[in-house]
């Protein structure tokens, strides 16, 4: 992408040209903010968190904030729709899959009910009825949650970024950060030039630890590669649009530790993605080398669940593509001011679920650049619960 300015001087830099820090750069050119947004590859590209064509967007969370936060979310998202005369989202609601006794099953449905969330409960036989490619297993259940839909993330990053130039912000890809030097006015070099501002925004995903480590700070952030698979229809048609097939996720299915989550055929036609919410850890600037050692073996997992819950696919992957995925331990962001320099702020460790959120994380991250306090509970992404971490940087 064309740099439109090639000034060095800047109000705000933002690394990282995913989701979250376009958004960010977006929410300060609507400011007149003059704000720089530096990514290390050529856009647009697949290396990081932010690429491919769909992802899952909902508000059924078993953490109330997120709930909350998905409400502005939605409200976000239709004025980009409107902004950018792009469709951006397609409402076909979340099926959450999970044992009638699971705590995070219980807690989630309380979450929707609690915030008033359109939803309903379906006992097995109900889903059998409705969705008769899905089995549910004894004592399982599912739920629905009505607002939720599939995002297409290519054409929303791609909006976000234009409308961010509209707006008089400038683009630099294809330049690498070399050097932070931290002070009252921030100087960044990259490959291809010297760079300041008054404040920085750091949202460079998987690369995170590699940026503020020279800064003091070692984030608890485990870098995933992640197997976004693709399954074949054993009669075509029967999980995708001409059935209103829902997104879903399950909690814990076949007794898996993490979810596994889908979305109807959209990509490629009668192919459904069906994904495991985790994966291997790798260096991301290695991720296309071969492990020395297997790992996780997440796809036979994923091939017994295909066969017990969804048989109306085949259950072997026809297409398997790749994904990073940035994790903090309870798997809640980072979105905070570095503790030595309040004007180096961090947006980290989205976890795998940051995509959907990404309009609100954008106008928090907006708001710490600017030295103000964002609009909404800010506790559960400060630095100061990875103390550790806190002590490295003072």
């Amino acid at each position: 992408m064309a740099a439109q300015s090639r000034s060095s001087a800047y109000d705000c830099i933002v690394i990282g040209a995913g989701i979250q820090g376009s958004f960010t750069a977006y929410h300060l050119s609507k400011l007149r903010r003059r704000t720089l947004l530096l990514e290390q590859f050529l856009l647009p590209h697949s290396r990081g968190s932010s690429h491919g064509q769909t992802r899952i967007t909902r508000r059924a969370y078993n953490q109330d904030f997120y709930t909350k936060m998905m409400a502005e979310c939605y409200q976000l998202w239709a004025q980009l729709e409107r902004e950018s005369n792009t469709r951006l989202y397609r409402q076909t609601g979340l099926l959450l899959l999970g044992p009638e006794e699971d705590p995070e099953f219980h807690s989630t449905w309380r979450s929707l009910v609690q915030n008033r969330v359109p939803c309903q409960y379906l006992t097995a036989q109900e889903v059998q009825k409705r969705f008769p490619g899905v089995c549910l297993q004894l004592g399982e259940a599912a739920f629905i949650d009505q607002t939720a839909g599939v995002l297409y993330a290519d054409r929303a990053l791609r909006a976000v970024q234009d409308l961010f130039c509209s707006f008089g912000g400038a683009i630099h890809d294809g330049e690498k950060v070399v050097d932070i030097k931290p002070g009252s006015v921030v100087t960044v070099t990259t490959t291809s030039g010297v760079y300041q501002a008054k404040s920085l925004v750091i949202t460079a995903g998987p690369w995170t630890n590699k940026l503020v480590a020279p800064l003091g700070l070692r984030l608890p952030l485990q870098t995933l590669k992640i197997n976004v698979c693709y399954w074949k229809e054993k009669v075509p048609g029967s999980y995708g649009v001409p059935q209103n097939f829902p997104c879903f996720l399950g909690f814990h299915l076949n007794r898996a530790e993490h979810h596994i989550y889908g979305l109807p055929s959209n990509e490629y036609p009668g192919l459904i993605k069906v994904c495991y919410h985790h994966g291997n850890e790798v260096d991301p600037d290695e991720r296309d080398r071969e492990p020395k050692t297997p790992g996780l073996q997440e796809i036979p997992l994923l091939s017994d669940v295909i066969r017990k819950y969804l048989p109306g696919l085949e259950p072997k992957p026809a297409v398997i593509e790749h994904c990073m995925y940035t994790n903090t331990p309870d798997e809640n962001f980072i979105l905070d001011h570095h503790p030595s320099f309040q004007n180096i702020i961090v947006g980290a460790g989205f976890s795998g679920h940051g995509f959907k959120l990404s309009p609100v994380i954008g106008k928090i991250l907006c708001a710490l650049s600017l030295g103000k306090a964002p609009d909404c509970h800010m506790e559960p992404f400060r630095l100061q619960r990875f103390p550790k971490q806190l002590k490295s940087a003072l």
